[in-house]
């Protein structure tokens, strides 16, 4: 997986748009963001708590939780080791708790 699978990825959800600076590239839906690049090998993406445990436990290969993002709602996803299929719920998620209602 690479940045660019990760946009096609979040921009297939309707309302979701690019933008951040190229060197910080996020995608957002409602002005809330869903997912951005971290470093040149993973991203973040948002996540309710209960959501970041479900995908931690279900998909330990593909997310992780470094000390430092425990107390925010987000994941961390190494690009590297990522399943795609994996990485696709964790967007879907994000989308659906970021969308205004």
């Amino acid at each position: 997986m690479n940045l660019e699978d990760v946009g096609r990825l979040a921009e297939s959800h309707p309302g979701v748009k690019r933008k951040g600076t190229e060197a910080r590239r996020a995608w957002y839906v409602d002005d809330r963001l869903v997912v951005r690049w971290l470093d040149e090998s993973s991203v973040v993406v948002r996540a309710g708590f209960a959501a970041r445990e479900r995908l931690l436990a279900d998909h330990p290969g593909t997310f992780t939780l470094p000390p430092r993002f425990e107390s925010h709602m987000m994941v961390v996803v190494e690009l590297e080791h990522a399943d795609p299929d994996a990485l696709a719920r964790g967007i879907s998620e994000a989308v659906d708790l970021q969308r205004r209602r």
